[in-house]
C-alpha cells in the first residue's frame, strides 16, 4: 500500500478519535497536505507534510509510513515524524497555557443557588 486517504491515515495515526472525526476536520479547512488544504478523499504517501489544527494547537508532521488500520500508540507514532520548528512551538505554546493558568485564581467552590441567580439575573442586564 503506497496510498491511503487521508482521513483514514489521521485516525490510524490516532490525531482523531473516529474517522468521521477526521473527514469532518478535514473538510473544515483544519488539515493541509503540502501547505494546501484538502478534501477528505485525498491520498496521501509517505514524504508528504501535513499541517493540523486542533484547537489552539497547531501541528505539523512529515508521513514516515502510511496505514489503514488503527493500533497501538507506540504503533501510531511511528507512521510519522513531527517537524522540529512544530515541536518547539507546541511546548512553547504550552507552557505559555499552564503559566496562564498558574495566575487565574480558582474559587474555593462553586455558587450556590441564590448566587447562581444573581449571576444569571446580572448576565441578563448586558
Amino acid at each position: 500500500m503506497e496510498q491511503v486517504r487521508i482521513d483514514k491515515w489521521l485516525w490510524a495515526a490516532r490525531f482523531f478519535k473516529t474517522r468521521s472525526l477526521a473527514a469532518k476536520e478535514v473538510g473544515a479547512g483544519h488539515v493541509a497536505v503540502n501547505g494546501a488544504r484538502v478534501k477528505p478523499a485525498r491520498m496521501v504517501r509517505a514524504g508528504d507534510l501535513l499541517t493540523i489544527r486542533q484547537g489552539f494547537l497547531e501541528t505539523s508532521v512529515c508521513i514516515q509510513t502510511v496505514s489503514e488500520q488503527r493500533g497501538p500508540a507506540v504503533v501510531a507514532r511511528t507512521l510519522y515524524e513531527e517537524t522540529e520548528e512544530s515541536r518547539v512551538k507546541r511546548e512553547q505554546m504550552l507552557a505559555e497555557r499552564k503559566a496562564l493558568q498558574l495566575h487565574t485564581e480558582q474559587p474555593d467552590r462553586r455558587p450556590d443557588k441564590h448566587e447562581r441567580r444573581q449571576i444569571r439575573q446580572f448576565l441578563k442586564k448586558e
